[in-house]
């Protein structure tokens, strides 16, 4: 009996296409190593989102520091519009002096506006999208205010916007170094969102995040951009604690951010408080020594500012 040569594979010719249009024809099982790195050569970087107040950002960097955990970036989800100038401003030099990004999340979204459809069960798929012209263009006086108070970095949940913006920053309406990263609430977890997504501007991109190690490496495979994963959640987007999969997640996925540290609140865009603070620095300090002690050869992001100079001096954390 002659020896198979070949075997039936389920929709052949879609995967053809698919490759055609320069996308994983399936997810990466094999998973192989990304060889794609930052600028600066690191394969990953620390990133503690939630942290929605100036108090928070004092308690979560300085708990790091505590710790000697370098956070490379603060992300904040409440809403631009719900800080007072002073309070970003204090934000800004927070981050500016202890050498790390600082992410902001332009308001008004569709759980501030007048929608009765955004609170029910089916209009909750929403997401944080922007409804109306009007809703866009006061999400982009969000983002204006914030530049002229020093911020850069902005967490977008809204591809419309994210389109804007982007065409904004090309024609020189807003700074060229504006960072544009899109939020998981957006919903993406496949090659081609992500093909688009990267497309429209996207700086960096937060997939859905239950998604399992071969559908990260495809989404890898498909774009160049960094991915942010999350290695812990709170209870309300499912709980789950991912931190042994953390080095996994930075040989796949590099230039990744992991985020670490929301499996020490409830909830995203809530008011975090300075106890949550400093247990989601803590939690962060937890993923760093994982991925320290299974992937000791990953190189994360040096401290930049104040907190290099400091470690040069032998006098930091």
């Amino acid at each position: 009996m002659p020896e198979e040569t070949s075997r039936h594979e389920l929709f052949a010719h879609t995967r053809t296409q698919l490759r055609g249009l320069g996308l994983p024809d399936r997810d990466a099982w094999n998973l192989p190593a990304s060889q794609r790195r930052f600028a600066d050569g690191a394969w990953f970087r620390l990133e503690i989102p939630t942290v929605n107040s100036a108090a928070a950002t004092e308690a979560v960097l300085a708990e790091a520091d505590r710790l000697g955990v370098q956070v490379n970036r603060i992300t904040e989800t409440l809403g631009l519009f719900r800080h007072t100038t002073a309070e970003i401003r204090e934000m800004v030099a927070l981050c500016a002096d202890y050498g790390c990004e600082l992410v902001m999340s332009p308001g008004p979204r569709a759980t501030y506006d007048t929608s009765a459809s955004a609170l029910s069960s089916q209009g909750s798929r929403m997401g944080y999208r922007l409804r109306g012209q009007e809703q866009l263009v006061r999400a982009i006086e969000d983002v204006k205010r914030a530049c002229d108070l020093g911020v850069r970095s902005f967490v977008v949940y809204d591809e419309g916007l994210l389109w804007t913006l982007n065409e904004m920053r090309l024609c020189g309406a807003l700074p060229s170094e504006v960072h544009l990263k899109v939020s998981a609430h957006c919903g993406h977890g496949n090659a081609a969102s992500l093909m688009l997504l990267e497309r429209l501007g996207a700086d960096s991109i937060n997939p859905v995040r239950d998604l399992q190690l071969g559908m990260l490496a495809a989404l890898r495979s498909a774009i160049s951009v960094p991915l942010d994963c999350h290695t812990d959640n709170p209870a309300a987007s499912g709980g789950f604690i991912r931190v042994y999969e953390a080095p996994e997640f930075v040989r796949l996925l590099a230039p990744v951010y992991l985020k670490a540290g929301n499996s020490a609140v409830g909830e995203h865009g809530h008011a975090t408080t300075v106890e949550q603070a400093r247990r989601m620095a803590q939690q962060a300090s937890i993923v760093r020594e994982i991925v320290g002690t299974h992937l000791p050869e990953a190189v994360q992001t040096e401290p930049v500012g104040r907190r290099a100079a400091l470690a040069a001096t032998g006098l930091g954390a």
